[in-house]
């Protein structure tokens, strides 16, 4: 699936409504859906506890905290990509301090083919995340395949006294025999033993 066939979710944390306005329209809802806005760090922290977003972008400073420590909590927690947007004047300070946590930073003022821009590499950093994750969904699933062949490995070495390559030959065959994977033959053998 392409960038632009894909659909994002999105958090504001913004209480200029001038700046809520601009990314509105730049958020279409064929493209980014749901667009939650919200005007502080306690609500986004609610928001955030109530759902996942794809993009967090925060409009600092807001009038209950400055956003940083949210920026570095989402860009930490989830795989969120996360757009912190702060005056010109706190540029290298803020940059130095949430660079290091995954968080793009922009300064103020804003034009729209900058806004436009860094909607893309928020994109690209999410499908990063996303690949990220599957990959170690399947490293955990191997992991765990692992796990329940070595088990009935010891379950045929004890219960019919195998060695551990007999057992291992012996889960293998049955996996093709019965045309199934060695987990599927594994968990089998397991239910049988126990």
């Amino acid at each position: 699936m392409s960038l632009k066939e894909r659909i994002y979710s999105v958090l504001v944390v913004s209480a200029s409504e001038k700046l809520n306005t601009a990314l509105s329209s730049l958020l279409p809802e064929s493209h980014y859906t749901p667009v939650r806005f919200v005007k502080s760090v306690s609500a986004a922290r609610r928001a955030w506890n109530e759902q996942a977003y794809d993009f967090v972008i925060i409009n600092s400073p807001l009038p209950d905290d400055t956003g940083t420590g949210f920026a570095i909590d989402a860009a930490g927690a989830k795989e969120s990509a996360v757009l912190l947007l702060i005056r010109a004047e706190y540029y290298e300070g803020v940059f130095s301090t949430v660079s290091e946590h995954g968080v793009f930073v922009l300064s103020r003022p804003l034009s729209v083919p900058l806004l436009t821009l860094a909607l893309g590499w928020m994109e690209s950093a999410r499908e990063k995340f996303r690949r990220q994750a599957q990959k170690t969904l399947s490293f955990e699933e191997k992991m765990e395949e692992i796990r329940i062949v070595n088990r009935a490995k010891w379950i045929l070495i004890s219960e019919l006294k195998m060695d551990e390559p007999q057992a291992h030959h012996y889960i293998e065959k049955q996996a093709m025999d019965q045309c199934v994977s060695k987990r599927k033959a594994a968990e089998e053998i397991i239910r049988t033993y126990t």
